[in-house]
């Protein structure tokens, strides 16, 4: 008989390699088929609910990296809460309506003017959904469990007309209005944007600076005297109307360069400066509130610019007298408002100026920049020129610069409700406080909301309009349209006339003779899914309003989190979310923004098919997902080897009990071994930590360090390196093998459900294994801590032996490099402790000799006075030399009882009687 077939060695059929890339799919195509979502939802029922509401992705490519870490964030967070006592349902989303889509139509050879409206929609409408069921496949691969088969969809009828049920209750409380205002306009989208759809990048751009001739001075100024203003966007200047002052500043009359001008006080220095002015004399100072009313004649046309007041101007740059163009600024309409009505606005929805602005009609703007200052030139109004570069708002699909420009749109009016809405923000769990800083800013300052888009793929406005023009929103009208959509999708308000789509004998004061007119433009896709909460929230049984949690990237906060509140709080006068998590976004390797022209993007469907989506999974639980994370193939390959780690330990504890039954040979806890009591406080305080400062508060780090720290400090550097000396070499049945068998099992059961929300794919694997009732993982608990008697007396007891352990390894190490010994097996360990440590080892009542993996023939505790060749440390010294003594065949430790048994000569004692009790043809035949 051979010797090994004496020994318990641990055998599993629980692979080595994972093999991901393959095995998953099967896994989830199980958990498909044996509806493992749907049982986890039917065991919760009843219990609390959790609701994490999915902010809709756009429905336009594979998923990227940053899909997947919020995908997956979302997964985590969900799976724990099911498994720790809540019903939490998820119900994933898509938006799917804007103006990527009609690009992408456009670049296929779809020509939008060579079909009605309707049939175009369609072709978009088919489009987004083929992309759905791309994104769909794609997340489901990632393991994200959820109603994949029941998601929400902003194009579904049913959706659609909630929304404009939020859009008919916004206006019966007077939120929505049409007005002529300066918007952000996007000539590359011929469309109008709002706050969320646009990003800044720096561009080059003209600065000069432009003297105004006083018309009339009101006795005040002399009718040689010139306003000097600056402006870096000279195309505005045909659209100017008037000069803006600040009421509360002193303006000076300056001589300078043979002729006079109005600046503001504080600002001579600088003015002369840059206009190289060598000698400036004031000659008279002005009160800014003078200067109202006073007109100047505009550089190049027969017109006046009145000039008016406005606490916009500041001394921050320029001349204190602002260039005023009420078509092409916020804060120039405002002010121009409290004293006309008339408006100029000379550029189409092209960039084109039109025929308001004489003498450069069909030029797009930006080529009318070097236009204007050559006339201005040539007039002798030009005082400098010269070019910088500063940050400039751009469209944030098509990447090119945008105008403020004035244009009849419909609003919602924030003023109405803007407190509101912050009282509400004041409310909100905001889980990374900043955030709510962040939102309540962007609320705070932010003007009215342009929710008209002047695109055809998106939902209409139900807006109609009277014989004489008057826009027609009643509660009636609005929730006929909300019927009619509900019914045939709101493409039937591109197939129908206006009268076809109002109530059965509908008539209107505006009307006296029955005829009406739709409105053509649509919704801001921000309306789309701000309405989620209507349209998902409230409609679905098994979700709850409001949310418990939004959870995406940190760009929404101007975006899904901003729209949603402001949707909610209009119409129903709350937040739509109890909690807030923002997440950083991905980066590569270096910190770089990841961009294809970069070469830098990771595809998270490339990493599947060569790692595995547990990888991608335990990597969105090692980052730091507050901040922008870094991801690359090294990282991830770093993060593989992490996962090797997790997978061999767990193997090992597989192996390891394999012949053990868990409701057999479970030793209580008061009946195990001091060193099995602290594995098992460890294992508890592992749990307590993971569920209470991990998934609790959502933080995916604590948790991954803390198993990471559990699996190499706690069990393959202590616990299972002295193991093997006692489950492989101990009776299958002993008291010590059954105890150290306990903690294994229990470990393996609690790991394998403390990492099933990070890395289903292989728990499930590992659950399969495994002795417990339920089928699946999934369907199972989250283990719960418990607390054991005098456990703090333990662990002080434990952690001061740590350390004794640790100056033993140093002592062992100092040897083994000094060719004393090899394996620390071979070692004599003799230890001469101070009082305290002599205690400790006391009370610890364990085997030393087997807790330190040393001979146990050669290890003692002496009292007596350390040699002079021992390694000393503040409180103990150790003294290692070589063991007397020969190699057990059997166990491997060099032992002084070898050869003590005749029968047996080649094994020690210890290993004699196990072989002689347990395997009695093993002395009848003898060992190889």
């Amino acid at each position: 008989m051979k010797t090994k077939e004496t020994l318990q060695l641990g055998k599993t059929g629980f692979p080595m390699r994972g093999n991901l890339p393959n095995r998953e799919g099967q896994w989830e195509k199980e958990w498909e088929e044996n509806k493992i979502y749907e049982k986890r939802q039917a065991l919760n029922e009843g219990k609390p609910s959790f609701v994490l509401h999915d902010g809709p992705p756009y429905a336009n490519g594979n998923i990227h990296i940053g899909h997947a870490l919020n995908k997956i964030s979302k997964d985590i967070i969900v799976r724990s809460k099911s498994m720790s006592g809540f019903r939490a349902p998820y119900v994933p989303g898509w938006d799917t309506h804007g103006l990527p889509i009609e690009q992408v139509l456009a670049n296929k050879g779809i020509k939008r003017k060579e079909m009605t409206m309707a049939e175009y929609r369609k072709k978009c409408e088919e489009y987004a959904l083929s992309q759905v069921d791309k994104q769909r496949e794609d997340f489901k691969r990632l393991g994200i469990a959820g109603e994949w088969d029941h998601p929400y969809i902003t194009l579904t009828p049913d959706y659609e007309a909630a929304e404009i049920r939020v859009f008919g209750k916004m206006a019966e409380k007077g939120y929505i209005y049409k007005g002529l205002k300066p918007i952000y306009w996007s000539p590359s989208s011929e469309s109008s944007l709002a706050e969320a759809e646009v990003e800044y990048k720096d561009v080059k751009s003209a600065s000069i600076y432009v003297a105004f001739k006083v018309k009339d001075g009101k006795g005040i100024l002399d009718n040689d005297t010139s306003f000097i203003i600056w402006t870096t966007t000279p195309w505005t200047l045909p659209a100017n109307q008037g000069i803006s002052v600040n009421p509360a500043y002193t303006y000076v009359v300056v001589e300078a360069a043979g002729a006079k001008y109005v600046i503001a006080k504080d600002l001579l220095e600088t003015v002369a400066k840059e206009l190289e002015w060598t000698d400036p004399k004031v000659l008279k100072e002005v009160a800014g509130k003078e200067l109202e009313y006073m007109t100047a004649q505009h550089p190049f046309y027969d017109r006046e610019s009145l000039v008016i007041l406005g606490d916009h101007v500041t001394l921050d740059a320029g001349t204190g007298l602002v260039h005023t163009a009420p078509g092409h600024g916020e804060d120039d309409y405002f002010a121009w408002k409290k004293y006309r009505n008339d408006i100029i606005s000379p550029v189409d929805n092209r960039g084109v100026m039109t025929a308001d602005a004489p003498g450069f009609e069909g030029v797009f703007y930006e080529k009318v920049n070097p236009m204007v200052t050559e006339l201005l030139e040539k007039n002798g109004a030009l005082l400098k020129l010269e070019f910088f570069t500063h940050s400039y708002p751009h469209d944030w699909r098509t990447k090119k610069p945008i105008i403020y420009r004035a244009t009849p749109q419909w609003f919602a009016s924030i003023d109405k409700f803007r407190q509101d809405i912050l009282d509400e923000i004041e409310k909100v769990d905001w889980i990374i406080p900043w955030g709510k800083t962040r939102l309540y800013n962007m609320i705070r300052d932010r003007g009215d909301w342009v929710i008209s888009r002047q695109r055809a793929w998106g939902v209409p406005l139900p807006i109609f309009y009277g014989e004489d023009g008057e826009a027609i929103i009643t509660p009636e009208t609005t929730e006929h349209v909300a019927q009619l959509f509900a019914e045939h999708g709101s493409n039937i308000w591109f197939e129908r006339e206006a009268k076809e789509l109002l109530p059965e004998g509908f008539t209107h004061p505006s009307s006296p003779n029955g005829e009406f007119t739709k409105e053509k433009d649509i919704m801001d896709v921000w309306f789309d899914s701000g309405s989620s909460h209507e349209a998902v929230l409230r409609q679905r049984e098994n979700l709850t309003f409001p949310a418990d949690m939004y959870l995406e990237g940190s760009d929404q906060y101007r975006g899904w989190f901003n729209s949603s509140i402001t949707t909610s709080v209009a119409i129903n006068g709350v937040a739509p979310y109890k909690s807030v998590l923002s997440q950083g976004f991905t980066l590569d390797g270096e910190g770089r923004k990841m961009s294809k022209s970069l070469g830098n993007t990771i595809v998270p469907g490339k990493v599947i098919n060569q790692m595995g989506a547990d990888i991608l999974r335990l990597w969105v639980s090692s980052v730091d997902y507050e901040a922008d994370v870094r991801v690359s193939m090294d990282i991830l390959n770093q993060v593989s080897e992490v996962y090797r780690k997790i997978r061999n330990t767990m193997r090992f504890l597989l192996a390891n009990t394999t012949d053990f039954e868990p409701t057999q040979h479970t030793v209580a806890y008061d009946e195990l071994r001091s060193v099995d009591k602290y594995m098992l406080v460890r294992l508890n305080e592992v749990i307590k930590t993971i569920r209470e400062d991990g998934y609790e508060k959502y933080d995916f780090t604590q948790i991954y360090k803390t198993v990471v720290n559990f699996l190499t400090v706690d069990l393959s550097s202590f616990y299972l390196d002295f193991a093997k000396d006692v489950v492989y070499i101990q009776a299958e049945d002993s008291y010590e093998r059954r105890c150290m068998q306990t903690v294994f099992y229990q470990a393996a059961v609690a790991l394998t459900k403390l990492l099933t929300p990070i890395i289903p794919h292989t728990t499930e694997e590992i659950w399969s294994y495994l002795k417990e009732d339920e089928e699946y993982v999934q369907l199972a608990e989250l283990p719960s801590y418990e607390a054991f008697a005098n456990q703090g007396e333990l662990l002080d007891t434990w952690k001061a032996f740590m350390d004794f352990r640790d100056n033993v390894l140093k002592a062992l190490e100092e040897a083994r490099n000094e060719k004393v010994i090899g394996k620390s097996l071979e070692a004599k360990v003799t230890i001469y402790p101070n009082e305290q440590v002599a205690t400790m080892l006391t009370a610890l009542d364990a085997d030393l000799a087997q807790l330190l993996i040393v001979s146990p023939d050669s290890f003692s505790i002496s009292k007596e006075a350390a040699p002079e060749n021992a390694k000393t440390f503040d409180d103990v010294a150790i003294l290692v030399e070589k063991a007397e003594g020969e190699v057990c065949d059997r166990c491997r430790q060099v032992r002084t009882t070898v050869g003590e048994d005749e029968k047996l000569p080649t094994l020690c004692a210890s290993c004699a009687h196990i072989v002689e009790e347990h395997y009695p043809e093993a002395v009848a035949e003898g060992l190889e």
